[in-house]
């Protein structure tokens, strides 16, 4: 009785197990048909645009000197558009497939952060935006991390609060002592997040106001890939918002020496 009791209960792991497996299968099969259907879905929008741009300009728009340039300039954005989108799936596939190397170092993060508004400064003054430190985060705050990952993920969530941020806003950057780690929080007194939505903000291609987004550019991959990057760097990211007073995105790194 006791070999038949020990062959049941290592029938019943196995089942177990094939079970969990099966289950694991499912969950990526429907993972796959909805990301190959966002992404097709993407890329129709701009590919679209394009074809009826360049088929009016072939069908005798070329020669109307009040449209020409008027549809290349709009069939050249949104070829950027499928640049930006191509760039961004090809930076998921590197960080879901592992082959992201993190080269960490120790950096100062707010020499970091003060380059990334250099970066984007004439973006934020197309909008009025002013980018800016919160009080006493100008003392030496060192972090270990890849640098240029966290430039990147510095890059697109300042990016983003001046995309969607409210025009004569602000963003403001703070850097917090939390023992071990460094919190940076990239904030913004834009319109908010409704909270139905904050589960999903970190989503492939997932849009709060999708025509204002698309209005706006970008690939919908943005915050995801950020999530990716500081997910590699074991540490983790999150977001608090309240609509019509703004969003604060916060995630940590490992405090440097």
């Amino acid at each position: 009785s006791d070999i038949i009791s020990q062959v049941e209960d290592e029938v019943g792991s196995w089942m177990d197990k094939k079970m969990h497996e099966i289950e694991t299968l499912r969950q990526l099969e429907t993972y796959r048909r909805h990301f190959i259907g966002d992404v097709s879905h993407e890329l129709k929008t701009p590919i679209f645009n394009i074809q009826g741009y360049l088929h009016t300009l072939l069908d005798g728009a070329l020669e109307d000197p009040n449209v020409n340039t008027t549809f290349l300039k709009k069939a050249a954005k949104n070829l950027e558009r499928l640049h930006i989108i191509v760039e961004d799936l090809e930076a998921i596939s590197r960080l879901e497939s592992g082959e992201l190397m993190l080269e960490i170092q120790s950096f100062d993060i707010h020499a970091l952060a003060a380059e990334v508004f250099e970066d984007l400064e004439f973006k934020a003054k197309q909008r009025n935006i002013t980018l800016e430190f919160k009080d006493g985060a100008s003392q030496g705050f060192k972090v270990q991390a890849d640098r240029e990952s966290i430039r990147q993920v510095l890059t697109n969530l300042v990016s983003n609060s001046i995309k969607y941020g409210e025009e004569n806003g602000r963003t403001r950057i703070g850097f917090y002592d939390m023992d071990g780690n460094i919190l940076i929080e990239v904030a913004d007194n834009g319109l908010g997040i409704p909270k139905k939505h904050l589960n999903h903000v970190f989503d492939r291609f997932y849009r709060v106001d999708k025509s204002r987004s698309r209005e706006r550019g970008g690939s919908g991959l943005g915050l995801s890939i950020v999530k990716h990057i500081i997910e590699a760097h074991k540490q983790t990211i999150n977001v608090r918002s309240t609509p019509g007073l703004g969003s604060t995105f916060g995630f940590t790194l490992k405090k440097g020496t």
